[in-house]
């Protein structure tokens, strides 16, 4: 293994530890070792999704779970400086309105997702978790001409589309990117309910939107 390897499996089994001081070690020795803030942070979210995986199949509970993403928030709150000062942003500015949708309480992901496009020069609304429908429509209509939905359950995936449909409904789908994420969904899901952007991590996402804000 390299030495990259080694750090990368030392990060996952700290978050899957679902200890903070164990994460919050784990992410100062990355740093020591010369491990960009990008990195951390998507070994982190992916062994995140790996807790999430433990927990439905009744490994972990919630509490662990909790813990973990305590130890994620405390690690965007060390790494947050970083991203800004690697962030090249934008030459134009953009309001995103983000949010976990209605029926759905989990909020790590987009709330990376988040302080990532913040840090690439967005203007961020987030909405927090189980966001009603109608709450994005309000931002989109106050001018946000970025949506971001995330979904981490699969009974909610379908709030997407609902969503999607009402801003169609009400003339307002050529006034917003859409941009939908989260465990359950792919590609082809987001092209099947006519989202503009599929990000796998939250930095794809980013980068996508950035690339759609300044095409």
């Amino acid at each position: 293994m390299t030495e990259y390897d080694v750090r990368a499996k030392a990060l996952k089994d700290a978050v899957i530890s679902c200890k903070v001081p164990e994460i919050l070690k784990a992410v100062e020795d990355a740093k020591a070792d010369g491990m960009e803030a990008v990195p951390i942070i998507e070994i982190m979210s992916e062994a995140m999704g790996e807790v999430g995986v433990l927990f439905e199949r009744g490994r972990i509970f919630l509490p662990h779970v909790l813990s973990a993403a305590a130890g994620m928030n405390k690690t965007m709150e060390i790494l947050g400086p970083e991203l800004k000062a690697n962030s090249t942003g934008n030459e134009k500015s953009a309001i995103v309105v983000i949010g976990t949708v209605e029926g759905d309480v989990h909020d790590i992901g987009k709330s990376i997702c988040s302080t990532m496009l913040q840090c690439g020069g967005f203007d961020i609304h987030d909405l927090g978790r189980d966001v009603p429908k109608q709450l994005f429509i309000d931002e989109i209509k106050n001018g946000a001409t970025f949506c971001g939905m995330s979904a981490l359950m699969t009974s909610t995936m379908m709030v997407m589309k609902d969503t999607i449909d009402i801003i169609v409904e009400q003339g307002l789908r050529d006034n917003v990117t859409v941009m939908v994420g989260g465990a359950p969904i792919t590609q082809v899901f987001a092209d099947k309910i006519g989202a503009d952007i599929y990000g796998e991590s939250a930095s794809e996402t980013t980068e996508k939107a950035k690339a759609i804000l300044n095409s």
